[in-house]
């Protein structure tokens, strides 16, 4: 979806307020953007020390609020000032609470800082910027000062027990899953290629809830191993590992974003002008204003002519890291088996086409029958109310629907009565309404209560589900009065605070309360667990 128009910087968080200069900025630039400029109020100190501690996760004192999936890293860096180096490490991860590390981000850094996780590269979403800051926090712990036992920030950390999971419950012990089918969702001259994906678990035994993600080991595409190892001149054949240098590429190391410790190898075995550039790459700078683009191929062929061996190759890439989905089956409605809804990432940098890893890979390169590696990430709160009477609100464009598929058939299979109201949007209705069926059935049977739909390319003007749920924006409050709990499920920078910005001049339009009281109102919805996201 399209980023809307940003409102104007305004000052709601006064100089008065009990924050740094750091904290104040970041309140400021996120009620800006949750307030359309026609209805921002100033807030007072009172009010924006209410909202931080609302939203702030655990930690030293309470808050965390570099907690912000929106909030680049040096600003959640700038938050992190004067912490501990744990809660340094936390603001240095990408604040989703996915799981593909294994953790959430506070227990991530919580294991990092006590030493029981020696891996520093476990953060996917977080990427380069992650792992760099993570490595030399990392060497901050040797140099700290032995804290006093009365000095609560400059404690030691807890240790964090790490048990290992039965089987296809943990990223480090996975189970296997056969690939049943795909399934194009997208029709006639669609701009996306979406699939829906499933897979048989009976063999494993493995089971979910809705809500919880899937995580997959997929596997490089062959034609770019290929194309690496000639640039490499070696043989497909070299042994690595005890196993073929092909199959360690194709199978083992990330050939994504390429990292420090590449380029430091090339350093090693190149001169002049090009050791000068492998170097300040190496150390996170820029040189040639193309280091955001340089994936391992690319960097091979920006230092061609510089042949590593294929042994130093290897030991110089990060390891290939699971991809986590969120599902869109239930177990009690079909178990055994389990679908996903799966974006393939395609696009070009200069002339060369790059694809998504996993998405690709469950796309078009695995077939049916095959066997792959897959666990289940337990979710970390989100998921269907415990009464089943509850109503529940819907908010997921795109592949965002996944999750909410999965609820809408658990609700059906385990026969909850409570109301369900779906928005679903993307580009164009002809060729972009997943499952259309499935919905306008489960609508005509009573089970989806209503389907609120928003295409973006229908008309002249732009259209999303936050401009839809203005529309009927009575309704949905009268649902929340009654109790709903409310989910999204999406793209977290643009989306979702589109999404919560509507909805809090929602509370206050139909709620009759004043801008300051529909923040906390909303505030209070998370606390209680009454509004979940699974932004990304």
């Amino acid at each position: 979806m399209n980023q809307i128009t940003p409102p104007p910087k305004l000052d709601l968080i006064p100089a008065s307020a009990p924050f740094s200069d750091a904290q104040r900025s970041w309140l400021n630039g996120f009620f800006a953007g949750l307030l359309s400029p026609d209805v921002a109020t100033p807030l007072s100190a009172e009010q924006g020390a209410a909202v931080m501690q609302g939203a702030a996760g655990d930690g030293d004192d309470g808050e965390a609020p570099w907690h912000d999936q929106t909030m680049p890293i040096a600003d959640r860096m700038k938050l992190a000032e004067g912490r501990p180096v744990r809660r340094k490490m936390m603001a240095a991860m990408a604040q989703q609470d996915c799981g593909q590390c294994g953790y959430n981000c506070h227990d991530y850094s919580e294991a990092i800082a006590s030493r029981s996780e020696a891996r520093l590269n476990l953060c996917v979403p977080g990427g380069k910027e992650t792992a760099r800051m993570l490595k030399s926090l990392y060497e901050e712990l040797d140099k700290a000062p032995v804290a006093k036992a009365a000095d609560k920030p400059d404690a030691p950390a807890p240790a964090v027990t790490v048990t290992i999971a039965e089987p296809g419950r943990s990223r480090d012990n996975p189970t296997e899953a056969t690939f049943l089918s795909r399934r194009l969702l997208n029709k006639g001259k669609s701009e996306k290629e979406t699939y829906h994906i499933e897979f048989d678990l009976s063999a494993s035994k493995l089971d979910y809830v809705v809500g919880d993600s899937f995580g997959v080991f997929a596997r490089n595409d062959v034609g770019l191993v290929d194309q690496i190892i000639a640039l490499l001149g070696a043989s497909h054949t070299t042994e690595v590992n005890g196993k073929t240098l092909r199959e360690v590429l194709i199978d083992d190391v990330s050939l994504s974003p390429a990292p420090d410790t590449l380029f430091e190898l090339i350093s090693f075995i190149t001169g002049g002008a090009q050791r000068e550039k492998a170097r300040a790459l190496a150390q996170g700078e820029d040189p040639d204003g193309d280091a955001a683009t340089l994936d391992v191929m690319a960097a091979l062929q920006k230092f061609s002519g510089t042949r590593p061996h294929p042994e130093a190759f290897v030991e110089a890439l990060e390891p290939l890291q699971p991809r986590l989905y969120s599902i869109s089956s239930s177990h009690n409605a079909t178990p055994g088996k389990l679908s996903l809804t799966v974006d393939s990432v395609r696009y070009v940098i200069g002339k060369r086409k790059r694809l998504g890893v996993a998405s690709t890979f469950l796309g078009e390169r695995i077939t049916e029958g095959e066997k792959l590696k897959v666990y289940v990430q337990k979710a970390h709160g989100f998921g269907l109310p415990q009464d089943p009477k509850t109503p529940v609100i819907m908010i997921g464009p795109g592949t965002g629907i996944a999750p909410f598929r999965a609820f809408l058939l658990d609700r059906k299979a385990t026969g909850a009565p409570g109301k369900n109201w779906l928005f679903f949007g993307h580009q164009r209705s002809d060729c972009d309404f997943f499952y259309q069926e499935e919905l306008n059935a489960m609508k005509t049977s009573g089970q989806l209560t209503r389907l609120s739909l928003a295409w973006s390319r229908d008309g002249e003007k732009k259209f999303y589900v936050q401009d839809r749920m203005r529309e009927v924006g009575r309704e949905l409050w009268t649902w929340l009065a009654e109790g709903a709990h409310l989910y999204i499920c999406g793209d977290a920078k643009r989306m979702a605070k589109d999404v919560e910005r509507a909805l809090v001049d929602i509370v206050a339009q139909f709620g009759a309360r004043s801008t300051d009281e529909a923040v906390s109102f909303v505030a209070e919805l998370k606390k209680t667990g009454r509004f979940q996201a699974d932004v990304y």
